[in-house]
C-alpha cells in the first residue's frame, strides 16, 4: 500500500521531458518533489506561475510565493509569474500536456467529481472545470476508498460532476488503473507493493478489467 508520497512518486514516472504540467490541490502537489533528474518538467499553477519547484523546507517559505491552493512553493530559475487570465489562456488553449488532480469520486467511464459535497461549504470550483475540459491527459491521484471504507471508483459518480469522460489514468494507494477509452471500466495495470488483486477487486465498485498477471509497481 502506498502513502501520499508513494502515490506522487508513481505519478512522477508518467512525466515526459519538456512537458508543461498542472498540479491540483492535495496529493498532486507532491509530484513536483519526485521528478526524475534526467528530465525537465515545467509546473504551472492557475493562479499565475510557470516553473514551480519542490515545496520549501521549514523556515524557508516565502509567503508571497504560493500556488492555487495557497500553499507556499518554490520557483525554479527562469520561472515566470503572470495574472490568472494568462494562466487560464494557457489551459484553455491546450498548452498544458498533463493535469494531475485529486478526486472524491471517479466513474468507470472517466467522469470526475472533485469539487463539492452537497451540504458542505466550499470556496468555489477553482480551475478544475477548465482543466478537465481542456487537458487531454488527466491523471487522478487519490485514496482508493473514502474514510468510511467505501470505494471511490464507481460505476457512476454520486457527487456533483466536475467533468465527463475526461480521466485517463488513476493512481491510488492500492493500484494504477486506466479508464478504458470505450467506457468498459477500469483496467488494472499495476498493484501497490503488498497489495493483492483480490483486495483491489473488493474495494472497486465500478467494473474492473483484469487481464493476465498484474505486476507490482516499481517506484
Amino acid at each position: 500500500m502506498l502513502d501520499k508520497n508513494g502515490i506522487a512518486k508513481r505519478i512522477a514516472k508518467e512525466m515526459q521531458d519538456g512537458w508543461y504540467v498542472n498540479l491540483g490541490i492535495g496529493i498532486p502537489t507532491l509530484v513536483a518533489n519526485f521528478i526524475p533528474e534526467n528530465i525537465s518538467v515545467e509546473f504551472q499553477s492557475e493562479n499565475g506561475i510557470l516553473g514551480m519547484g519542490p515545496f520549501p523546507f521549514d523556515g524557508e517559505e516565502d509567503a508571497d510565493l504560493i500556488n492555487a491552493g495557497k500553499q507556499t512553493i518554490t520557483a525554479l530559475p527562469g520561472a515566470a509569474i503572470f495574472d490568472s487570465a494568462l494562466s487560464f489562456a494557457m489551459i484553455r488553449g491546450q498548452h498544458v500536456q498533463m493535469t494531475v488532480l485529486g478526486a472524491m469520486e471517479v466513474s468507470e467511464t472517466g467522469d470526475i467529481a472533485n469539487w463539492k459535497i452537497p451540504g458542505k461549504m466550499v470556496k468555489g470550483m477553482g480551475g478544475a472545470m477548465d482543466l478537465v475540459a481542456s487537458a487531454e491527459n488527466i491523471i487522478v491521484a487519490m485514496q482508493h476508498t473514502n474514510r468510511a471504507g467505501e470505494s471511490k471508483l464507481l460505476k457512476t459518480c454520486t457527487l456533483p460532476i466536475t467533468g465527463v469522460r475526461c480521466v485517463k489514468k488513476i493512481v491510488t494507494d492500492l493500484a494504477v488503473l486506466e479508464v478504458d477509452p470505450d467506457g468498459k471500466g477500469f483496467r488494472l495495470l499495476e498493484r501497490a507493493p503488498g497489495v493483492s488483486v483480490e483486495e483491489i477487486v473488493s474495494k472497486t465498485a465500478g467494473q474492473l478489467i483484469i487481464e493476465g498477471d498484474i505486476p507490482e509497481m516499481v517506484l
